[in-house]
C-alpha cells in the first residue's frame, strides 16, 4: 500500500466511525419515538374504554384533603406557587420562550438552527390542537378546578407543549454548546421544567392524570423526533454544528 493511503487510514476510519454512530444515534432516536407513541396509543385506548377511571379518581382525590375535596394539600403558599408554575406551560409564556430563544439564536447567526426551532415548535403546537379535537375528552369534574380552563382535556395541553417547546428548546441549543456539561444543564432544566408543568396540572385539578401522561409522551416523541431531525441535518451540514463560526 502506497505511504499516502496509509496515511489516510486514519481520517478515513475517523469518518467510517463518525457516520457509524450517526446511524446508531438515529436508530436509538427513531426507537425511543415509537416507544413514546406506543404508550400514547395504548393510554388513548385505555382512556376511551374507560379502564383508567379509577386510576384517575385515585390520583387526583390523593392531591386533596381526606376531610374537604376542594382542599389541595400542602398549605395555601404552595397552591399559590402551583398556579404560578403551572402558566410555564401556557402558550402564551411558551411564545415568549420560543421568541426569546430565536433572538439569541438569530443574534449567533445560526439562522438555519433558527428556523429549526420555529418549525419545531409550531409544528407541536399544531398537533397538541388536532389531538385535543379528535379525542374531545372532558375536564375533570370530581374536584374543582383551581384555575380557568377553556379546551378538551386529552392530552394535556400543558404538558404536551411544555415538553415539545422545553425538550425541542433544550435539545436544540444543547447541539450549539460545545460542553458537556452546558449541553446536559440545558436538557436537564428542560425535562424538570416539563415534569413541574404536568404535574401542576393535575394537583390544581383540570386534568385526570391520564392526560398528563398522554402529553408527555407525545410531547417527548416529537422532541425527540425534532432532535434526530437536528443531528441529520447537522451532520449533512444544512444546519450550524457546535463552534461552527456563523456565516456573514
Amino acid at each position: 500500500m502506497p505511504i499516502t493511503d496509509t496515511a489516510r487510514l486514519p481520517s478515513r476510519l475517523a469518518r467510517w466511525l463518525g457516520a457509524a454512530r450517526g446511524e446508531t444515534v438515529t436508530l436509538l432516536a427513531l426507537l425511543a419515538v415509537a416507544a413514546a407513541v406506543l404508550v400514547f396509543v395504548e393510554l388513548a385506548e385505555e382512556v376511551m374504554e374507560g379502564e383508567t377511571a379509577a386510576f384517575d379518581r385515585a390520583v387526583l382525590l390523593a392531591l386533596r384533603t381526606a376531610a374537604d375535596a376542594t382542599d389541595p394539600v400542602g398549605p395555601p403558599w404552595f397552591e399559590q406557587a402551583v398556579q404560578e408554575v403551572t402558566a410555564l406551560g401556557s402558550i402564551p409564556v411558551l411564545g415568549l420562550m420560543t421568541l426569546g430563544v430565536l433572538g439569541y439564536l438569530l443574534i449567533l447567526r445560526k439562522r438555519a438552527t433558527a428556523l429549526l426551532v420555529l418549525v419545531s415548535v409550531g409544528g407541536g403546537t399544531a398537533l397538541s390542537s388536532a389531538l385535543k379535537l379528535l379525542f374531545a375528552r372532558s375536564r375533570p369534574d370530581l374536584v374543582p378546578h383551581a384555575v380557568e380552563t377553556a379546551t378538551a382535556s386529552f392530552p394535556s395541553g400543558h404538558a404536551m407543549l411544555s415538553a415539545v417547546t422545553y425538550l425541542t428548546l433544550g435539545a436544540l441549543l444543547a447541539r450549539v454548546e460545545e460542553g458537556r456539561h452546558a449541553r446536559g444543564y440545558v436538557l436537564g432544566v428542560g425535562i424538570v421544567l416539563t415534569l413541574l408543568v404536568g404535574f401542576s396540572r393535575v394537583y390544581l385539578g383540570v386534568h385526570w392524570p391520564t392526560d398528563v401522561l398522554a402529553g408527555w409522551s407525545v410531547g417527548a416523541a416529537w422532541a425527540v423526533l425534532c432532535t434526530a431531525v437536528a443531528l441529520r441535518l447537522q451532520r449533512r451540514g444544512a444546519i450550524e454544528r457546535p463552534g461552527e463560526p456563523a456565516e456573514g
